[in-house]
């Protein structure tokens, strides 16, 4: 399992990231706080705190092609 920091600024970076994800059979959430949310989700996404950064939780080791495309959004 990989972990990182991620911020999602606004409603095209949201769509930007799911768009990503959605292309990956990996499992992957988003914690905020308290909260868990499936990261390929976009209604889940805006149910977030999204002024902080997000803990992003990909279920799979061999993961990198995904890490590279998300640099843009590392917190």
């Amino acid at each position: 399992m990989k972990t990182l920091n991620i911020t999602l600024a606004s409603i095209n970076s949201v769509k930007n990231f799911v768009n990503i994800v959605g292309k990956y059979d990996y499992d992957m959430d988003l914690i905020s706080g308290r909260y868990v949310v499936d990261a390929k989700s976009i209604m889940g996404i805006f149910s977030l705190d999204l002024a902080e950064p997000i803990k992003m939780e990909i279920h799979q080791d061999d993961c990198e092609d995904l890490l590279k495309e998300l640099e843009a959004f590392k917190a």
